[in-house]
């Protein structure tokens, strides 16, 4: 059996990521395998939040109607409607008794037991959280999204499938069209999910600019 941590695995996550870029043309002939975006949802379930209470969902628009209706709001940009997938990061809108202890009861279910410690915390969590004002609440969840959207990014990239995070549409018509203030969600950001073209993308063949890492990270020792 290989070493995963030999020098021989180390690149490969690395070269992926050196190989994905913001794409701007995809190919609206080709369509993500379902196999490929149940993975790259799977890796953002998987990412960590805070206090693991997973304060956000995500919808996963594969309706071409639907993705047309949504483009319009989103700067008309065409990624949304030539990709054959869109991942819909919507934060909680403010956090309930309801949803933690949901969250808490859950693990509990899960784990087969429970601990002092660990109820102590859920009484922590119930007595500040529901508390505080419903904005700073969206806020922290909001943050807690963007994590499992490094993920999907991340993951997108090990599957060599292209992909284009968003901020550029409007969130309340986004809201409206999804229903999604009904279920106590509001959108946060956008990943459409698909393959580059073959010509008309303007940013494919220009290199990758990150600022050198002396620039970017310090080691305090």
């Amino acid at each position: 059996m290989s070493d995963l941590s030999s020098p021989i695995h180390a690149p490969v996550l690395l070269d992926k990521l050196q190989w994905r870029y913001a794409t701007k043309r995809m190919d609206a002939t080709r369509a993500v395998p379902k196999d490929k975006v149940d993975r790259i949802v799977e890796a953002a379930r998987l990412a960590p939040t805070s206090s693991g209470l997973q304060p956000y969902e995500i919808i996963i628009v594969t309706s071409k109607a639907v993705r047309e209706q949504i483009q319009p709001i989103a700067w008309n940009q065409a990624q949304i409607t030539d990709g054959s997938h869109l991942l819909v990061f919507a934060a909680w809108d403010n956090y309930t008794p309801e949803r933690i202890n949901h969250m808490f009861d859950l693990t509990n279910e899960q784990r087969g037991n429970t601990n002092e410690g660990w109820e102590n915390y859920r009484q922590m969590l119930l007595k500040s959280y529901p508390q505080r004002d419903a904005e700073v609440n969206f806020q922290h969840a909001a943050r807690q999204a963007y994590i499992g959207l490094g993920a999907a990014l991340i993951a997108a990239a090990f599957e060599e499938v292209d992909s284009t995070p968003m901020e550029g549409f409007d969130p309340a018509k986004l809201d409206e069209i999804l229903k999604l203030r009904e279920r106590g969600l509001r959108s946060v950001a956008i990943l459409p999910l698909g393959y580059r073209a073959d010509e008309g993308d303007w940013l494919v063949n220009l290199k990758k600019v990150r600022r050198p890492l002396e620039q970017f990270a310090t080691e305090v020792k």
